[in-house]
């Protein structure tokens, strides 16, 4: 998750309370004003006499055009980037995949920390994904499926992370293309049964049954990019199932679906197939992890999941 400081240099109060307001990891201002932000709120300070001394735990750089991205990226290994619009915060954003920990905001202006707060906490980081060799497909009988319908279009190419185990995850496209059966609801991913799981923000997974109004999940494209999306419901109802098996990284991967047409995985080029036409040795994305998950989070440990 990527974090936002905001520099309150000179130090203003209201620029204090804006920050704390914004969901800021933390705020910088000058010496002897540590105390008065603690007594505002519970934040990490960055000052000479607060939690982070400047100079020692982070670099500088203002950013004011793309070709400073190569600048950036050196320094990202050291520290925060100084972000003052905008406009240099989705540049940075831009780059953060490749190692920048965080922004820090340096503006007078309330409405512009706001802004850049907005884009710090609705970004999330790229998912690795990889080539999945169908191997079988096998109907089920009936089963409790979730349609996850979020308060976002999602589109062409994008999905959502689910499968039977947490480290093993296919793309599920969204139902964002035309069809004869239905029209398209591009806020939606008919996801799966309600014993899979799902990736969320945060490099956490969640069974689909605990899904409800006001979570967030994690909309993934095909060349790994993510973004949360608010879930405005989740419908469970009664379906005939698939069980698809695949190869991945030298084991098998499986996860189960609804047995419809309209029902599509995402081949590596962002195309949806639909999973009534998928063949063994079809390739689809999958998203995989060494090690296992413990409600939700991500832990070393070895367990088997059949």
């Amino acid at each position: 998750m990527k974090r936002l400081w905001v520099k309150v240099d000179p130090y203003q109060k209201k620029l204090v309370t804006t920050a704390l307001e914004s969901g800021a990891d933390a705020v910088w201002v000058p010496a002897g004003k540590a105390a008065e932000v603690k007594s505002l709120g519970l934040i990490q300070v960055v000052a000479p006499d607060g939690d982070l001394v400047p100079g020692q735990d982070l670099q500088e750089v203002s950013i004011t055009s793309q070709e400073q991205e190569a600048e950036v990226l050196r320094l990202a290994k050291l520290g925060f980037v100084e972000v003052s619009d905008p406009d240099s915060a989705r540049t940075a954003l831009g780059v953060l995949e490749k190692g920048v920990d965080g922004l820090v905001v340096v503006s007078p202006d309330p409405g512009v920390i706001k802004a850049i707060a907005r884009l710090v906490k609705e970004a999330s980081p790229p998912v690795a994904l990889e080539v999945a060799r169908i191997t079988a497909l096998r109907p089920l009988g009936m089963g409790d499926r979730v349609c996850v319908d979020t308060c976002s279009n999602i589109g062409l190419g994008e999905g959502m992370l689910v499968g039977n185990a947490s480290n093993s995850l296919f793309l599920v496209h969204a139902e964002s293309l035309e069809n004869p059966y239905v029209a398209p609801r591009p806020f939606r991913v008919n996801a799966g049964p309600v014993h899979a799981y799902i990736r969320v923000p945060g490099n956490r997974t969640k069974y689909l049954g605990e899904l409800t109004a006001g979570d967030e999940v994690l909309v993934v494209g095909h060349d790994g990019r993510s973004r949360s999306a608010v879930v405005g419901r989740a419908k469970v109802e009664s379906r005939p199932l698939m069980l698809i098996l695949a190869e991945a990284g030298g084991r098998e991967v499986t996860t189960i679906l609804q047995n419809a047409e309209t029902i599509r995985l995402t081949r590596p080029n962002g195309e949806a197939v639909s999973i009534v036409s998928l063949k063994p040795g079809d390739e689809v994305l999958v998203a995989l992890e060494g090690g296992a998950r413990h409600f939700g989070h991500k832990i070393q440990e070895t367990i088997v999941e059949k």
